[in-house]
């Protein structure tokens, strides 16, 4: 999964750039329908070009933001055993799931995580902590590379883009009439837009975008299911369970930075509506009552 934190993040930061940038360039001068009046068709076009822009260049920097941001190694020739072996596990898991061989990158922290991200299913980046490395055994890891793996297979995050697209779309659109309305409501503006309508239009864009992403986050748990039942196919239910177990025996372990918490596997600290992973013990016994319908996959 293209990963959940970063993306929002960098969704944030150009729909803010690309909100200042159309104010300066006066492109939002076309929102007004006669020189009074809000032209809700207008505002509609205009917030979902600002929204999916937003929402696209996210997800095509995604890959690069995370290979930056983490600094992680990619693997090109395997400098020893364990890292031939990872390379060789996600090819076989690619090949089962049908996709390309993504990347294959290892980064420096203690934390037993792992994350996936790209733009498309065959051009993804698949990356491993050190401190999963440290704290798994191979049957263990295997797991959390096919759930990774599952993540880039199930087009996770193409549609987590769509999503955030049209949520961006309507926080755009909500954020300008909700300013409009106070601009001529409570600030008795009769023509044009005073200061009341921008500072109004991006506090509520702001306060709506964080809503928002409460709808994103639910999303996000609904794919972790899916992804830990994928994982569960390539490795081995037993393998994905006791990979989750290992996590949550893990929970002691120092958190990944703040910006990326909500993208990896183990999310567990993140709270209630803003998590981007259901609690490891649900995801748990989610897999244990599949045990008995093999015929699920």
């Amino acid at each position: 999964m293209l990963r959940v934190g970063l993306f929002l993040g960098t969704n944030i930061a150009i729909l803010l750039v690309l909100s200042i940038t159309f104010r300066v360039l006066g492109i939002d001068g076309l929102l007004q329908q006669n020189g009074v009046d809000l032209d809700l068709n207008a505002l509609l076009i205009y917030s979902a070009v600002i929204g999916f822009a937003g929402s696209f260049i996210s997800l095509l920097l995604s890959k690069w933001m995370a290979r930056k941001s983490m600094n992680v190694q990619v693997i090109g020739e395997p400098a020893n055993e364990t890292e031939r072996w990872i390379k060789e596990t996600v090819r076989f898991q690619a090949d089962q799931s049908g996709i390309g061989m993504p990347e294959v990158g290892i980064f420096n922290h203690p934390s037993p995580n792992a994350f996936a991200t790209g733009w498309n299913k065959n051009n993804a980046l698949v990356a491993v902590s050190t401190g999963l490395m440290e704290h798994m055994n191979r049957d263990e890891v295997e797991a959390v590379l096919g759930h990774e793996v599952s993540h880039v297979a199930n087009g996770d995050m193409v549609t987590l883009a769509l999503i955030q697209g049209v949520m961006n779309t309507f926080v755009v659109f909500l954020s300008r009439v909700i300013g409009f309305i106070v601009d001529r409501v409570v600030f008795k503006v009769q023509r044009g837009h005073g200061p009341a309508f921008w500072i109004v239009s991006l506090l509520a864009q702001f306060i709506l975008g964080i809503l928002a992403s409460a709808i994103v986050m639910w999303f996000s748990r609904r794919r972790e299911f899916a992804a830990d039942k994928g994982g569960a196919r390539l490795a081995g239910r037993h393998k994905m369970i006791a990979a989750l177990e290992s996590l949550q025996a893990a929970h002691d372990a120092p958190p990944l930075p703040e910006e990326m918490a909500a993208q990896a596997i183990n999310a567990g600290r993140v709270q209630a509506i803003f998590s981007s992973h259901p609690p490891l013990q649900e995801r748990i016994a989610a897999l244990e009552k599949l045990m008995d319908k093999p015929t699920v996959y």
